[in-house]
C-alpha cells in the first residue's frame, strides 16, 4: 500500500496545513516583563503566536522632547515598530526602514489607534508613552501579535487601561481551496488566525478574504477591522468578522490567564513566599 503524505492525512481529517481545525489559533504563549531590567523600560511582553514572535518594551509615562509635542489634556502615545532582517519566513533579509516602509508605518499608525481606544491617556496630561515593537520572527500575523504584545507591556507597566486589547485574524476561503476535501455543495470555510503559507495561498483567489482584528472582549467593542480584500457582501464580512471576535475572545484567555500567574508570583514575592529557582 502506497504511503499517505502529511498534506493528504491532513486534508481526510479536515484539518488545516498545521494540523489545526479551522476555529482554533495559533499555540500562543506570554512572558511578562523579559526586559524587567533593562534601563528605562517600565513594562515588556514577548508573545509568540505559532511561529510570529513579537517584543515590546513599553517606556513612560515620561516628558515630552519637545514642548510642541505636549497635549495639555493626556498623554501622546507613540509606536515604534520595526523588524529584524532574519524575521521574514521567506528568507528575504533585506533591511527596511521603519520610517519610509509603507506597511510598516502603517501597521504602526493601526496599532497606535486600537491601543488609545483603551489606554487611559487622560490621567497622564503633559507626557508621552513610547511603545517599542520588534519583530523577531513573522509567520503572519505580524499585526495582532504586535498589538497583544502592546497590550502585555502596557498591563506589566501598571498602566490603567479599559480593556484589554485582543487581536486575532480571520479568513474565508472557498470549500475546495481549504484542506478539508473538495465535495459538490461544500460551504465556504472561516479560518482563525491564519499563518503565512494559507495567507500566501489564498491572497491569490479572489473569494478568499482576509481580516485582522482587534477587539476589547470584555466590552465586546471592535476597535480595529482591516479588511483590503474585496468583499461580494455584508454577510461575508459579518461572518468572517465574527470569527475574529471567537478568536480574540479565545487570545483574552490566554492573555488574562499569563496576567493572573505574573501577579500571583509578584504577590507571593511582596508577601515573602517568592520560590527561588536555582540556574
Amino acid at each position: 500500500m502506497s504511503s499517505l503524505r502529511r498534506t493528504d492525512l491532513l486534508a481526510l481529517s479536515n484539518l488545516r496545513n498545521d494540523g489545526r481545525k479551522p476555529n482554533e489559533i495559533r499555540r500562543m504563549t506570554i512572558q511578562l516583563s523579559p526586559l524587567a531590567n533593562a534601563n528605562g523600560t517600565n513594562g515588556s511582553a514577548l508573545v509568540q503566536m505559532g511561529l510570529t514572535t513579537v517584543l515590546c518594551a513599553a517606556i513612560g509615562p515620561m516628558d515630552c522632547t519637545r514642548r510642541s509635542d505636549e497635549l495639555p489634556d493626556r498623554a501622546v502615545l507613540e509606536v515604534n515598530l520595526r523588524a529584524v532582517p532574519f524575521a521574514p519566513s521567506s528568507g528575504d533579509r533585506r533591511t527596511t526602514n521603519p520610517s519610509t516602509d509603507r506597511r510598516i508605518r502603517e501597521h504602526s499608525l493601526l496599532i497606535q489607534n486600537a491601543i488609545e481606544a483603551s489606554l487611559l491617556l487622560t490621567l497622564h496630561p503633559r507626557s508621552k508613552i513610547v511603545l517599542d515593537i520588534t519583530v523577531l520572527a513573522d509567520d503572519g500575523g505580524r499585526l495582532c501579535a504586535s498589538i497583544n504584545a502592546a497590550t502585555c507591556a502596557l498591563v506589566d507597566a501598571g498602566l490603567a487601561m479599559k480593556d484589554l486589547v485582543c487581536a486575532c485574524s480571520a479568513g474565508l476561503v472557498s470549500g475546495d481551496a481549504s484542506s478539508s476535501t473538495a465535495e459538490d455543495g461544500i460551504q465556504d470555510v472561516e479560518l482563525m488566525d491564519l499563518n503565512q503559507k494559507e495567507i500566501s495561498t489564498y491572497q491569490h483567489e479572489s473569494s478568499a478574504v482576509y481580516l485582522p482584528c482587534a477587539t476589547m472582549p470584555q466590552r465586546g467593542t471592535v476597535v480595529l477591522a482591516q479588511c483590503e480584500s474585496r468583499l461580494s457582501s455584508v454577510d461575508v464580512f459579518e461572518k468572517v468578522l465574527a470569527a475574529a471576535m471567537e478568536g480574540c475572545r479565545s487570545v483574552f484567555v490566554v492573555m488574562e490567564a499569563s496576567i493572573r500567574e505574573r501577579t500571583g508570583k509578584l504577590l507571593a514575592a511582596r508577601m515573602g513566599n517568592a520560590i527561588v529557582q536555582e540556574t
